[in-house]
């Protein structure tokens, strides 16, 4: 549900009484992925989406249903042989969705306010839900602080919540949202229990080096994938507010200088747009050294092979040179800056989800990418 936080929080100061209904689990061709959410409150109102139309409707009324009896229900949506166009996924995948009733004394209550507040406000935080297992703990909930501190609970279970909060933490750490398989009694002990979790982290940072034309479609774009973009550029006359309105931050500095001083992560993407071995050389040579999720640099082919000896020459790695996307951007016939922008977001895109970027018509690949999970102790974790 905390991906349409700032709608469910003014629900809550408004004091209605709601349904959520989530996306627990997929399979094949779904279109939507584990935490996606549809919300119904007593008047009817629905916001969120857990299928993009496919079964909303049929979900709906589980919600409707769940805010009147106050139960708890996991069902699943699938493809129909009989009638592709009866309740079920068209596109041939299978959805798993929990609804649960957020209403007032509802067990789920304060702990739902607690996470959607902080979510809203653009906090970390994990919610953790009981999907399936012994009846009195399905659809009961955890929120879980990056530190592993908890409210919430399962009851009379302590050992279940601290093994719940151990692992919601490890996932809200990598910013995932996956579910867990654990005994009832924690570890591998009593009845088998799975768990939603549901991570709230900020948005990711792209960082855009060079404040050229170019760079300005590409904060455009940064944005509407949803992330937190930041352009830096050494000449204090190009990187201006009026030049980059929609940036959510201008640094006026030398690249390396700023990127040594702030911080990344592993969903972290560099672009790299200055096309200037002075500004390209040092920063490159610190960038391909992060743990982030993609670094790429603008040039031609000529420029990218130049480049690359530069890097060499101050000691960069084969293996580390492997991890630079240049020239930058998946091969579209770009030539506006526009075009150009799309290009590099779709390389983007194309690297975290594992996609190959040939055209779908004619393919024999899957549409939806499923990306090995990272490993974790008995988790089944999804992007």
């Amino acid at each position: 549900m905390l991906d349409i936080a700032e709608e469910l929080v003014r629900w809550v100061e408004q004091g209605r009484d709601f349904a959520v209904a989530t996306v627990v689990a997929v399979g094949g061709s779904a279109p939507r992925r584990p935490g996606a959410t549809l919300a119904v409150d007593a008047d009817g109102t629905a916001i969120g989406s857990v299928s993009g139309g496919c079964v909303e409707g049929a979900v709906y009324d589980l919600c409707r249903e769940a805010l009147a009896d106050g139960g708890t229900v996991l069902e699943r949506f699938g493809y129909s042989d009989d009638d592709a166009f009866a309740v079920g996924l068209t596109c041939g995948g299978v959805i798993d969705i929990l609804v649960t009733p957020v209403r007032a004394g509802d067990p789920v209550r304060a702990v739902a306010e607690a996470a959607l507040a902080t979510a809203a406000a653009g906090g970390r935080a994990a919610l953790a839900r009981v999907v399936t297992g012994p009846a009195d703990l399905v659809g009961r909930a955890l929120l879980v602080r990056p530190d592993g501190s908890y409210d919430g609970g399962f009851g009379d279970r302590p050992e279940l919540d601290r093994t719940v909060a151990a692992e919601a933490a490890a996932l809200l750490d990598a910013g995932r949202t996956g579910t867990l398989e654990i005994g009832e009694q924690g570890s591998r002990c009593g009845a088998p229990l799975t768990v939603l979790v549901e991570s709230s982290v900020p948005p990711p940072r792209m960082i855009v080096f060079g404040a050229i034309d170019f760079a300005a479609a590409l904060v455009r774009v940064g944005k509407f994938l949803g992330h937190h973009v930041t352009v830096c550029d050494a000449r204090p006359v190009f990187a201006t507010r009026a030049r980059f309105p929609e940036a959510d931050e201008i640094v006026v500095e030398w690249p390396h200088r700023y990127l040594e001083r702030t911080e990344v992560d592993a969903r972290t993407v560099l672009c790299v747009l200055t096309h200037d071995a002075k500004f390209d050389v040092p920063l490159l040579r610190l960038a391909l050294r992060l743990p982030v999720a993609y670094v790429g640099a603008m040039g031609s082919r000529r420029t990218h092979l130049d480049r690359n000896e530069r890097l060499r020459a101050v000691g960069v790695t084969e293996r580390e040179l492997a991890r630079l996307h240049s020239p930058i951007g998946l091969d579209l016939g770009a030539r506006t800056p526009e075009e150009t922008a799309l290009s590099i977001a779709a390389e983007i895109v194309a690297s975290r989800r594992g996609g190959t970027g040939v055209p779908l018509t004619g393919a024999h690949t899957p549409i939806h990418h499923d990306l090995p999970a990272r490993p974790t102790a008995r988790i089944g974790s999804v992007a």
